[in-house]
């Protein structure tokens, strides 16, 4: 199966590198390539990639602004590329639906198995990375508003809850079928029937979310 992929960086020489480095892969295309979030929008809208590697800092629409958009319009997911290790930027864009994110001085390998990942809705972080990133963000972010229509894990099932629960310490779906006893495929299919019942577009999204929640699980 072939990956399609979009480029939004505002830097051509970026992208130039990048594309040089994906269409060896064997497995991955690049379907386009944008300069700015408004771009990379009308892009993700017209030629429907998997996967979107998406700067930050970009003009017009900011990476964070466009990620919002793609996620909530299109199948594509994001992956988030930036120079930035803790930054609010990365936190708030996976806020917005982001798959995950790597450092722009990531290795080869490194980036195509992140592709690879968030493409088959995996997080591209470690659990380990992915708890740092979240207890970072919520020990560090200057104000973390609750949107009027936030998601209401009370519509979940108990097990889908248990999985929720799991997200929210960064397992994998390999870790949360250990936890729960139960088969890795089946975890796979509660983690998506959790993000589709809270309108969510990545598991590290759902991760944050259980780490935002107040107060013990409600009966």
């Amino acid at each position: 199966m072939t990956i399609k992929v979009l480029l939004a960086d505002d830097h051509g020489a970026i992208r130039a590198g990048l594309r040089l480095l994906l269409e060896t892969s064997g497995d991955i295309e690049v379907v386009g390539e944008a300069a700015d979030g408004a771009v990379a929008i009308s892009q993700a809208r017209a030629l429907d990639p998997d996967v979107v590697l998406m700067d930050i800092r970009m003009p017009n629409v900011d990476g964070i602004s466009a990620t919002r958009a793609i996620t909530g319009e299109t199948r594509a997911k994001v992956l988030v590329l930036t120079s930035f290790e803790i930054d609010e930027y990365v936190f708030e864009s996976l806020r917005a639906g982001a798959g995950g994110y790597l450092l722009k001085t990531a290795s080869a390998d490194t980036m195509l198995g992140a592709i690879r990942s968030v493409h088959a809705g995996e997080a591209v972080l470690s659990p380990e990375v992915t708890r740092t990133v979240i207890d970072a963000f919520v020990s560090h972010s200057p104000r973390r508003p609750e949107p009027v229509d936030a998601p209401d894990p009370d519509v979940l099932t108990d097990r889908e809850r248990e999985v929720f629960d799991c997200l929210g310490e960064g397992l994998s779906n390999r870790q949360i079928a250990t936890r729960l006893g139960i088969g890795e495929n089946t975890a796979k299919t509660h983690v998506a029937r959790v993000l589709h019942k809270l309108g969510l577009q990545s598991r590290i999204q759902a991760a944050i979310l259980a780490r935002d929640l107040p107060g013990p699980r409600r009966p």
